[in-house]
């Protein structure tokens, strides 16, 4: 990817870097380290793709400060802390991403009562209901719908298609992908007399501050109180968050997992795919889960679970082993039985392995 051409030297300062080789290079391009050409700029996270520094035409890599090279290698370096935020580092500054002119598209309903901050955007067919706070630098895409007192935070975007409900609460620097829906009505019914009758839903979200959110996720209001999404959390697309959920700061939760209402999610959780919990359960701090993992209980801080039902990650690997080897043990069953009953040890009807 082409970039304006930079010295070596001013990208190495902009990430506390350390230069070795010749500083005055001429950076023309990013990479990653397989696919870099000549006046890239590529980087080595894991000493597994050392090998490629002596093969790679890239004009520069960025590697750990601690990474042993070869001193054959001549492809110039810088040594950080971290290659691979280094890299990420680099990428804002040269490649910053669209930022859409400041104003109100011509086609944009905004509402005489909503209040709109400084250096705003505010694509075509957008809907600013009344009541509406918008801070200063928010970037609203086209057909996005915010409903009546629904406020976004300084500096947050809203891609295309985003639907914010009524009262809503969106912080500073938060991200939302296009088609997301935020505060819909909960799943929630009341059986009475052979027929389910809709609970009002009148609670809220509120998202935290640097919450990023996928595409097409949903997050349902909070029946009374809130659904609450922290500080620093980050879901993937295609999520599903019921009402009455509490996700904690800086939890990453991978794509199409679902989590069932009242359930409290504590900080720091890495959750893979397609994990689905139960409601009404408590996550502890710190813990992992594998993808698919069915939870149905609490689980305490710092643990790693998979499997359905989710348990130890260690014991459902090792049950998930031994499930492998049924057909060979079952096989092996077979055997003894039959020559068990040839011996005469095992009438034939006490073993039903026999007769399969």
């Amino acid at each position: 990817m082409k970039i304006e051409p930079t010295r070596l030297a001013e990208l190495a300062r902009h990430v506390g870097g350390e230069v070795e080789g010749n500083a005055e290079t001429v950076i023309t391009g990013v990479a990653p380290i397989e696919q870099a050409a000549g006046g890239d700029l590529t980087f080595v996270a894991q000493p597994r793709f050392l090998d490629q520094l002596d093969r790679t035409p890239a004009a520069a890599v960025l590697v750990a400060r601690s990474l042993a090279v070869a001193a054959t290698t001549r492809t110039a370096l810088i040594r950080v802390d971290n290659p691979y935020f280094a890299f990420i580092a680099i990428l804002k500054k040269v490649l910053p991403g669209p930022t859409p002119a400041s104003g109100i598209a011509a086609t944009a309903q905004v509402h005489p009562r909503a209040r709109v901050g400084k250096e705003v955007s505010i694509g075509p067919y957008a809907v600013i209901e009344a009541g509406c706070e918008i801070g200063d630098g928010v970037q609203i895409g086209a057909h996005c719908y915010l409903g009546p007192q629904a406020r976004i935070g300084a500096n947050s975007v809203l891609f295309p298609h985003v639907c914010l409900g009524h009262g809503v609460v969106v912080g500073r620097n938060v991200i939302i992908q296009f088609g997301s829906v935020i505060g819909s009505d909960g799943f929630g019914y009341l059986r009475h007399e052979g027929r389910y009758h809709k609970i009002p839903h009148l609670g809220t979200v509120v998202i935290e501050d640097e919450v990023e959110i996928g595409a097409n996720c949903t997050i349902d209001r909070g029946t009374f109180g809130q659904t609450h999404l922290r500080r620093g959390a980050k879901l993937d697309n295609l999520i599903h968050v019921a009402h009455n959920v509490e996700i904690g700061e800086h939890t990453v939760i991978a794509a199409q997992t679902g989590i069932s209402g009242s359930t409290k999610i504590g900080r720091e959780v890495t959750i893979a795919g397609q994990v689905g919990f139960v409601g009404h359960i408590e996550i502890g701090d710190r813990t992992t889960f594998g993808a698919q993992a069915g939870v149905t209980k609490s689980i305490p801080a710092g643990t790693v679970v998979s499997g359905y039902p989710a348990r130890d990650h260690a014991q459902a690997r090792r049950e998930e082993a031994a499930i492998r080897r049924l057909p060979e043990l079952l096989k092996r069953v077979r055997a003894l039985e039959k020559w068990l009953a040839a011996a005469g040890q095992l009438p034939p009807a006490a073993g039903s392995a026999v007769d399969d």
